[in-house]
């Protein structure tokens, strides 16, 4: 996922956020008589958000309020849902390293990353790779993804990433597993004219 994705993300909640609080904040202080601007549709404790028409105009529908209800609490459950997600770290921050004695360390995550990405891009083959550590900090998962070389084997690619680099960082870790997803692209070239 792009870095801005989540900056975006989180600057359009807050937009949103202040939106709605500052027309929330209009309405109240319209209600309370404070004085609010001339164009502001509600200018008095005595005004209403909706005429007595346009409250009854569905009023005789059996089918309206529920729909409105329903409406309303899908619109809350998605922004809180939107809410927490900003929150959640999609990538491992730290990674418990524990040795048989019963030390143990906290290894940060970025740091295996940046190890492995150097490793596995030394194999014969690999023009770019992107790993990512997830899951917990006892039992993280490793998601890669590979741009091969027009001439690589994916196959002998995969067996030395699992036996070189995924082992190492296995066994530098001090982890019993270390499961990875992995991913394999091959680098596109075009034809180019000689003269």
């Amino acid at each position: 996922m792009p870095r801005t994705l989540p900056v975006a993300n989180r600057l359009l909640l807050g937009l949103t956020g202040l939106v709605l609080f500052a027309a929330g904040g209009a309405v109240l202080a319209a209600a309370l008589g404070a004085g609010v601007p001339s164009w502001w549709p509600w200018s008095g404790p005595g005004d209403v958000l909706l005429t007595q028409r346009a409250r009854q105009h569905w009023r005789a529908e059996s089918w309206w309020w529920p729909t409105v209800i329903a409406a309303l609490a899908v619109l809350l459950l998605l922004g809180l849902w939107w809410l927490l997600a900003q929150f959640r770290r999609s990538r491992l921050a730290e990674i418990l390293v524990e040795s048989p004695d019963g030390e143990v360390a906290l290894l940060r995550g970025r740091a295996l990353e940046s190890v492995l990405i150097g490793e596995v891009e030394d194999l014969d083959g690999v023009a770019r790779a992107r790993i990512g550590i997830h899951g917990r900090p006892t039992a993280p998962t490793v998601r890669v993804r590979l741009l091969l070389e027009p001439y690589a084997s994916p196959e002998e690619t995969l067996r030395r990433l699992a036996a070189e680099a995924l082992t190492h960082a296995r066994t530098s870790a001090g982890l019993e597993a270390l499961p990875a997803e992995v991913r394999l692209r091959a680098e596109k070239h075009h034809a180019r004219r000689v003269v």
